[in-house]
């Protein structure tokens, strides 16, 4: 029953929100790196924000400054949302964050090079979660997966507080109702991608610190390579990749190609979600089986990432598009 009153108080949080969006204006207006044409309300994932919060009361207060560390995402990101902030400004506050994280995970035993390395990775991370947010059900599809990974290992080796998964997953669920349409009634916004990819991230570290296997990392492998190898395709068009741009595969798939949207975002998490059981599968081997594993499913992914991309390439230029 708490978890149905938890759903239904979500519910209603954004359904709160939606009036408060509509009499502020917080609209989300496409630009040049929109996949939608039309005016839609942002910032909808900050019922992701409420179901962490509903945890952090019910839980006693558990993980503190993780928490701290989220408060702070949330806030730059809905903010940035309302106003666009500078660059440096969020960045700024995301390096304060990801400290409280690693702090909560008591990381300060690491040598500093170390921690450094970690900082810049889980910041990339959050980013590189962010910008996959580009069509609708994107997020919430590849989130869920992710969850159900992190839940099924949960199950196996108890290394979180089972609690925090299903708050998540029920603000991803309502989220979901309302995202995941042709025609979205809201967009996540940086404060719903940054703040789901924030305690994605966590748990996930929690679960790799538990296990002591870095291989877990590969949760996140398809938004990875589409994500790197996007950065490394703009790179060699010299584009600036701190600019907006609609470079993803996804976007190519759902623009240019003019897929399906809603199928392209199920595929991404249902992608992700076998390759994570592969992964779970391969965990348990010894560590030159889980390294072969790891670089053959990186090549595979980056030579879809690379035969896809350019049979949609092809069709643009013989269009001449």
């Amino acid at each position: 029953m708490i978890y149905l009153l938890i759903f239904l108080l979500l519910f209603l949080l954004i359904r709160i929100y939606f009036r408060l969006a509509d009499h502020f204006n917080i609209i989300d207006k496409p630009n040049e790196r929109s996949s939608h044409t039309a005016l839609t309300i942002r910032g909808g994932g900050i019922v992701f924000y409420f179901a962490a919060l509903f945890y952090f009361f019910w839980s006693g207060f558990q993980y503190p400054y993780f928490f701290l560390g989220l408060t702070l995402v949330c806030l730059i990101s809905f903010l940035d949302d309302l106003f666009t902030l500078s660059s440096k400004l969020r960045i700024a506050v995301h390096f304060v964050a990801v400290s409280l994280l690693c702090y909560q995970l008591e990381l300060g035993t690491f040598p500093w090079w170390v921690l450094l390395l970690i900082l810049v990775v889980v910041i990339g991370m959050l980013n590189a979660y962010n910008f996959m947010d580009g069509i609708n059900g994107i997020t919430a599809m590849y989130s869920f997966a992710v969850l159900f990974l992190l839940w099924y290992m949960d199950t196996k080796i108890n290394y979180i507080d089972e609690r925090f998964l299903y708050c998540i997953a029920l603000g991803n669920l309502v989220f979901t109702l309302f995202n995941f349409r042709t025609k979205a009634k809201c967009f996540a916004g940086d404060v719903g991608s940054v703040g789901m990819s924030f305690m994605l991230v966590f748990i996930l570290w929690c679960l790799i610190l538990y296990t002591q296997n870095f291989i877990y990392i590969l949760f996140l492998a398809v938004y990875g390579i589409d994500s790197v190898l996007t950065i490394v395709h703009r790179l060699l068009k010299r584009e600036n990749i701190f600019e907006p741009h609609r470079s993803h595969l996804y976007q190519y798939l759902s623009n240019e190609a003019k897929g399906n949207r809603l199928l392209i975002a199920f595929s991404y998490g249902l992608l992700q979600l076998l390759i994570g059981l592969l992964v779970i599968e391969f965990a348990g081997k010894e560590l030159g089986v889980q390294v072969v594993f790891s670089l053959v499913l990186l090549l595979l992914l980056s030579a879809a990432y690379i035969a896809i991309k350019g049979q949609v390439l092809k069709r643009i230029q013989g269009k001449g598009i």
